[in-house]
């Protein structure tokens, strides 16, 4: 799964040496490789079970963990990993940005680099990581000093090979006031911008016009990109963003603020792994999928990973050999949708196909509750019916051309 023809950047020995020059055509090779893809954020614990998974020429890593500089640095010089190969610090996880401090990170000083935000960028570009990213500290709802902070810091890097990591909680996409700070402050950064959504269960699920205002942010800040997010990786490239990223487990898929505890929902045991079902576009437990068809034909799975060998209800247990299929089944599919969604033409056309892929899937609920005699079995996550009445310009004309011809 390596293109070993590729050549790969050398590797220091240590940080004890000044940090290589990066030469303008490097760099834009390097922005050019992240642009239209959607990686997986997985964890270096579970890189194993959707490693086989992900499509080199159009997908690629961001590992996540403590020791992620070292995994990538291994995948980079022994393995000959030749996608792109991100590394997120997560600082935003235990610290929060502030005025004072908007990088966090914690990390010995070396001979040549005495600053966190440079040494984290170094450790980074050392092990081979395509684009460094900023160690940025979660950025609460309002907290417009920290966020200014972090990007006046970037700025006087003067560095367009930088990633900004905006870890942001969503209710700076709660109204149309906080939204157009967000966009103005990351206007700003002329390098790519990695915004990340904090919150609780589905934070794009919090604010009615939050999916619509992170539309508008794609679609208003260039070179804007989307990680650690769930079914928003795909309507956000459908919208233009820069490239975006797909957590590989339900922990990637969004920000717990620091100091906060995960919340989930306690009247159903998390004994089963995470089930992609692809018709309904949504996750749910393994075990759910299988009480919910009991004595039922489950329907079964023709995804590269279970090439027809697996019912979507097999997945029962956190046990043996299920949580590696399991995941390596949800990669799968969305690999699938990725190839389908970049043979799309950029632009309206890729914006319709979302569009119609999530109606499509509303619509799937009704029939597969129906087929089980369940009529509230499965139930259509919020975010996917705002993503659904989240049309593109073209399709609205459309469709109030269509409403005048009928008055007529």
């Amino acid at each position: 799964m390596t293109d070993r023809s590729a050549p790969l950047p050398r590797p220091r020995s240590d940080l004890t040496e000044p940090p290589d020059a990066v030469g303008a055509r490097d760099r834009l090779d390097s922005l050019n490789s992240l642009q239209g893809r959607m990686l997986i954020q997985v964890s270096t614990a579970r890189l194993g079970y959707v490693q086989g998974q992900v499509d080199l020429a159009r997908s690629g890593l961001i590992l996540c963990g403590t020791d992620a500089v070292k995994k990538a640095g291994t995948l980079r010089y022994r393995d000959g990993y030749a996608a792109p190969l991100l590394i997120d610090p997560a600082v935003y996880e235990v610290s929060a940005a502030t005025e004072e401090n908007p990088f966090p990170y914690d990390a010995e000083p070396t001979l040549f680099l005495d600053d966190p935000l440079e040494l984290s960028l170094a450790e980074q570009r050392d092990a081979g990581a395509t684009l460094p990213m900023t160690p940025t500290g979660y950025i609460r709802g309002e907290d417009s000093d920290a966020l200014r902070a972090a990007v006046t810091r970037v700025l006087e890097l003067d560095d367009p090979e930088v990633i900004f990591a905006a870890p942001v909680d969503v209710s700076w996409l709660r109204d149309e006031e906080s939204t157009r700070q967000l966009i103005a402050y990351l206007r700003m950064i002329k390098g790519p911008k990695a915004i990340m959504l904090g919150g609780q269960m589905d934070p794009l699920a919090r604010y009615a016009k939050a999916v619509s205002h992170l539309k508008q942010v794609i679609e208003e800040v260039p070179r804007a990109a989307l990680l650690r997010t769930d079914l928003a990786a795909f309507g956000a490239l459908a919208f233009g963003a820069a490239f975006t990223a797909f957590g590989a487990s339900s922990r990637y898929r969004h920000i717990i603020a620091p100091g906060e505890k995960a919340q989930t929902n306690k009247s159903i045991p998390v004994q089963s792994p995470h089930v992609l079902f692809p018709d309904l576009m949504a996750f749910f437990l393994g075990e759910t999928i299988a009480k919910r068809y009991g004595g039922a034909h489950a329907p079964v799975c023709f995804c590269s990973a279970c090439a027809g060998k697996l019912a979507l209800d097999a997945f029962t247990s956190n046990r043996g050999e299920l949580p590696a299929a399991a995941a390596a089944h949800n990669v799968a599919v969305l690999m699938e949708w990725l190839r389908a969604l970049t043979s799309v033409k950029p632009g309206t056309a890729r914006q319709q196909w979302w569009f119609d892929r999530c109606h499509k899937a509303l619509d799937q609920y009704e029939l597969i509750n129906t087929s089980i005699r369940q009529p509230k079995a499965f139930k259509s996550p919020a975010q996917l019916d705002r993503w659904a009445s989240t049309a593109p310009e073209a399709a609205k004309t459309s469709a109030q051309t269509a409403a005048a011809e009928r008055r007529r």
